[in-house]
């Protein structure tokens, strides 16, 4: 599997997806790659979605408390204004913004930036989350990560909403969503926490 591409020279740009479902790592594997682009001597930038306020109201933070500084965007297109003095633009939580983030992260990519961007690649229902396709899409180097699931202990790749709400958006942690496999994953909502299926 490939975790990460290899250093290229300065003046060629790529994007990099890390996906999956919640609690798979996604956000610390982006801060590993922050942390080793800045051991390079890059100079990198760090920038999160205004709604994703979970942790911290500036600092990417995954769900084991690895952190970083970053910056908190509304839009996508804010993050091209930002990024001049930079190499390497870690853009988390990229599920979050609309499908510009897409044209953003080739934008940046054509400039000779490294984009490394993380993000659920499924809804709570288990539909391709927009924007995410797009980015898959065009992505030079995917890397798709999984979580155990809470009831079977097996491969999960699908996040089960355990709260009650309609909402696309539903910002939340362990209180709200649990990982689950195909098997145990019951779309929109279900109550029955930690409970082995029955066949």
């Amino acid at each position: 599997m490939l975790n990460e591409p290899g250093f290229m020279p300065s003046h060629v740009g790529w994007i990099e997806v890390i996906c999956g479902g919640m609690f798979s790592g996604k956000t610390e594997e982006l801060i590993r790659r922050a942390r080793r682009a800045e051991i390079a001597g890059q100079k990198v930038l760090i920038v999160k979605p205004a709604i994703d306020n979970r942790y911290s109201e500036a600092d990417v933070v995954s769900h084991d408390q690895s952190s970083l500084p970053g910056i908190i965007v509304d839009t996508a297109d804010q993050i091209v204004l930002l990024t001049s003095a930079v190499e390497v633009v870690c853009i988390d939580e990229a599920q979050f913004f609309d499908n510009r983030i897409v044209d953003v992260s080739n934008t940046l990519a054509n400039e000779g930036k490294r984009v490394i961007v993380a993000g659920l690649d499924m809804d709570y229902l288990g539909r391709p989350f927009d924007p995410m396709p797009g980015l898959l899409a065009i992505a030079e180097y995917v890397t798709k990560l999984h979580a155990i699931c809470a009831e079977s202990g097996t491969i999960a790749n699908y996040s089960q909403r355990i709260v009650e709400s309609e909402s696309k958006l539903l910002v939340g942690e362990q209180e709200a969503y649990e990982p689950r496999s195909r098997q145990c994953f019951r779309p929109p909502v279900d109550n029955r926490r930690g409970k082995v299926r029955q066949r």
